[in-house]
């Protein structure tokens, strides 16, 4: 009976644990706990530089990609705007301004954030057509607004009616600096592109956004308990700031790092209202800087006395106990490792691993029970994700899925660009509008509905994507990439015989679209594929509705 008692004893993992190594376990336990906090500390500031400048690089995309939003409206109406010009006697101006008009309405419906767009007419050109101003201070929609007189100004002075005389004076698009509108008394910045015909300067086109969007771009970025981000120039004037008033602009301009001689590393120290802090900062495609700062009390904790004491005894100690640990328990540690790897490829988000120890022992009942919590949850993740990257009105893929994808071309483009053969599709439904505003949007549900099962059917090997209110993508490789030419004329084909046999504008199918070859000796980024295709798409837009007309 002892004999038997003994064995069992011996089969238990925790008394053979508690019998031949307690001392030298939990020697080992405290040793490993205080270096790790020693290993922790040591790599803090590394993290928090890391997370600072993950944080302010997904702002940057953010922020970028709201502000190239508004710069690729602005300058498709001013290209629009020098290909729509006839002449510039008062009846051709009225008929272009018109047409801008109409155009304009659309881009700046699709555009996130606009708080004014318009279209002037030089003085000098016509003293009757002026242009217009919409603008939207409710946000419940634009209303159009009496234009500014600008034959009170000095058109040759850039330092009033900014929103002229700089573009006019440059030449060439530009973001203006952050300034107070004159009429709406509005703290703004602008994006404005000159329009010329036959090399004469005719007008400008500009939208102006409001900072309250950004604002709410920038306050979701935190970092620990007291960290935040805000917008300044190069030379560090705040232009949005969580914790100071920039729109007083009597007083003088306030600074947190007035930049000089950091500008060579993104990364800063400095000390401000007493308090030493640490931060990151990253150039906007408009030319202000976002910066993301934390304190660098948050970072570093009460661990420096800790470290120095406990570091040198801390190394011999735990070189001992890994001896020990090594020779008693070989065999214990492989099921360890095992459940250790298995873990990193959860965290990783793979669960495709294999576990073989299943002894009836505490390792082996913690094993079952890993492999079972894991499975439910990779089931759990993948109904998740695709509850997440599924649009819920046409159920094909969304934009955050589209998102995802770009990522995943962009790191075969990094891979070797060479190798990468993908082509991205741009869509556009043509009379969305029309059918919500005569029919409601019941109707309008349906007619998107529609499109995408027609997209989805011609490209059926290619995942779809709906980009926006009547917008979708489509990426294609393998078979529809080698097949595009043929697709295009089956899609164009199933349009026509679908819109011939109903009436009902609702379940017809009309889309302009574009597509885009990723070409590596000119494209860096998937992004730029599917900007030449949005372009491209644009065409093919203008052209149906020019081929309607005639």
């Amino acid at each position: 009976m002892c004999e038997k008692w003994g064995d069992n004893i011996m089969r238990s993992l925790r008394t053979r644990i508690t019998v031949m190594m307690l001392c030298v376990i939990l020697t080992a336990l405290v040793i490993v706990t205080l270096l790790s906090a020693i290993f922790i500390r040591k790599t803090e500031s590394q993290k928090t530089d890391q997370l600072l400048l993950m944080l302010c690089e997904s702002g940057e995309r953010s922020l970028d990609y709201y502000f190239d939003s508004v710069q690729n409206s602005v300058l498709k109406v001013a290209s629009y705007a020098e290909e729509n010009l006839e002449g510039l006697d008062d009846k051709q101006l009225e008929k272009h301004v018109e047409e801008i008009r109409e155009y304009f309405s659309m881009m700046a419906s699709k555009t996130k954030g606009v708080l004014t767009y318009y279209y002037r007419i030089d003085p000098s050109v016509s003293s009757s057509v002026k242009g217009f101003w919409y603008i939207d201070l409710t946000g419940e929609g634009f209303e159009e607004h009496e234009v500014t007189d600008i034959t009170q100004y000095d058109v040759n002075d850039t330092s009033k009616l900014v929103w002229f005389t700089v573009p006019k004076h440059e030449g060439q698009p530009v973001w203006l600096s952050p300034y107070i509108t004159d009429n709406l008394d509005v703290r703004v910045i602008s994006y404005d592109a000159p329009v010329y015909w036959n090399g004469q300067f005719v007008g400008v086109v500009g939208i102006e956004v409001d900072y309250s969007t950004m604002a709410a771009e920038v306050d979701g970025i935190r970092l620990y308990d007291n960290g935040y981000a805000y917008l300044s120039d190069s030379d560090g004037n705040i232009f949005y700031h969580p914790h100071i008033d920039t729109t007083d602009q009597s007083s003088d301009p306030a600074y947190e790092v007035p930049f000089g001689k950091s500008d060579n590393s993104i990364f800063l120290r400095y000390t401000y209202e007493g308090e030493e802090k640490e931060a990151v900062w990253r150039p906007l495609s408009n030319g202000m800087r976002l910066i993301v700062t934390v304190p660098v009390s948050e970072t570093k904790g009460n661990w420096k006395g800790l470290i120095l004491n406990i570091a040198m005894g801390a190394v011999v100690v735990l070189l001992v106990a890994s001896l020990f640990l090594m020779f008693y328990t070989k065999r214990l540690t492989k099921p360890l490792e095992q459940l250790t790897a298995a873990a990193e490829q959860v965290d990783k988000g793979n669960y495709d691993f294999n576990l073989t120890y299943d002894k009836d022992d505490e390792i082996g009942r913690l094993t079952r029970m890993f492999k079972s919590l894991s499975g439910n949850v990779e089931v759990h993740i993948n109904n998740l994700n695709e509850q997440v990257f599924v649009d819920s009105l046409t159920h094909v893929k969304n934009k955050g899925a589209l998102m995802v994808a770009l990522e995943d071309l962009q790191k075969q483009i990094n891979k070797g660009a060479n190798d990468a053969e993908f082509a991205i599709g741009a869509f556009d439904c043509d009379s969305l509008k029309v059918v919500n505003d005569r029919y409601g949007h019941e109707k309008g549900d349906i007619y998107l509905k529609k499109a995408a099962r027609t997209i989805g059917a011609v490209f059926k090997h290619s995942p779809v994507f709906r980009t926006g209110g009547d917008e979708f993508a489509v990426i294609l490789k393998n078979e529809d990439y080698r097949n595009i030419d043929s697709l295009l004329e089956q899609f164009d084909k199933t349009m026509d015989e679908i819109n011939s046999s109903i009436d009902d504008l609702w379940e017809q199918v009309r889309i302009s679209k574009g597509f885009a070859f990723f070409d590596p000796a000119e494209d860096s980024s998937a992004v730029q594929v599917m900007q030449r295709a949005d372009e491209l798409m644009y065409e093919n837009k203008r052209d149906r509705k020019k081929q309607l007309k005639n």
